[in-house]
């Protein structure tokens, strides 16, 4: 048995980000005051999938990289999970995301994540499954990501990975970003996201061109294609804020898929982690 199957549980690693979410009542006004509710909460959408599978009663490790003076900070705000963070001299990430109804707009400085030392992560925290995003490749050439993912599948680790954002994958290059992340069992992506790996906009298209053996399309409202199979979003009470709906999926996705790998079961798991999500603000459970 490898050293990862007899460890058990998830490794997260990426991003760690100080979030402010500005939700405007009305349409920005240029130039005057617009009536907003602002709330800094902790995020980055690796930690904040880890939150949510420790939420969900997982075994998750997570480690990421923030400002030294951060440490303690941000190790008590992921409850329930072993977390591992590197302490460097650049400030911790930070994002202000402004919410407007279904869509964000996000201004972002990755800070400490740009810093994250996929080599000082030493074997005894690989995991029997590990989750990377794209978040941590956005300063780099994707390299040590890469190295990171190969070694997790030499463990004996199945590998998923969230390319995070379009941004992400423009910076690489399509052809680049696949070759990062060659050896995934499960990529997820959104309809955008995997319009920009495969360069084709239709589902059926995308998942012909993006090479993994499970690739989840998630479409927002309109939910989710996992093996060419349809799957409709779960409809929450309570919609607030989309901030961290795609990582409350991923965790819901993972919680029940490392059991026996049933995409579908792991698909319905998915859309009611994230209707979870949109319930609160920030991208961490309430």
């Amino acid at each position: 048995m490898s050293a990862a199957a007899r460890a058990g549980g998830i490794l997260v690693v990426g991003d760690v980000i100080d979030d402010t979410v500005v939700i405007p009542s009305r349409p920005i006004r240029p130039d005057t005051d617009t009536a907003s509710t602002i709330r800094r909460v902790a995020g980055g959408s690796a930690a904040n999938t880890a939150a949510w599978l420790a939420a969900l009663g997982a075994d998750v490790t997570f480690v990421g990289a923030v400002n030294r003076a951060d440490v303690e900070r941000h190790t008590a705000l992921l409850p329930g999970v072993d977390v591992h963070l590197q302490a460097v001299d650049a400030a911790t990430g930070a994002i202000i995301v402004i919410v407007q109804g279904a869509e964000r707009s996000m201004l972002t400085d990755r800070g400490a994540n740009a810093e994250l030392d996929f080599g000082a992560i030493p074997d005894e925290l690989m995991r029997a499954h590990v989750h990377l995003t794209g978040h941590s490749m956005a300063a780099s050439d994707g390299m040590a990501s890469a190295r990171f993912l190969r070694r997790a599948k030499a463990s004996g680790a199945t590998v998923s990975v969230s390319p995070g954002s379009v941004a992400y994958i423009e910076a690489l290059g399509a052809e680049r970003f696949g070759e990062v992340i060659a050896g995934a069992d499960v990529v997820f992506a959104s309809l955008a996201e995997g319009a920009a790996l495969a360069g084709a906009a239709e589902p059926t298209a995308i998942a012909a061109r993006v090479q993994a053996p499970t690739l989840v399309l998630t479409l927002g409202a309109g939910g989710v294609i996992v093996e060419g199979e349809h799957f409709a979003a779960v409809t929450a009470p309570t919609a607030i804020d989309p901030t961290g709906a795609g990582d409350a999926f991923c965790a819901g996705f993972l919680a029940r898929w490392v059991q026996d790998h049933d995409a579908a079961a792991a698909a319905r798991a998915g859309t009611e982690g994230a209707a979870r999500a949109v319930g609160v603000i920030g991208g961490r459970p309430a």
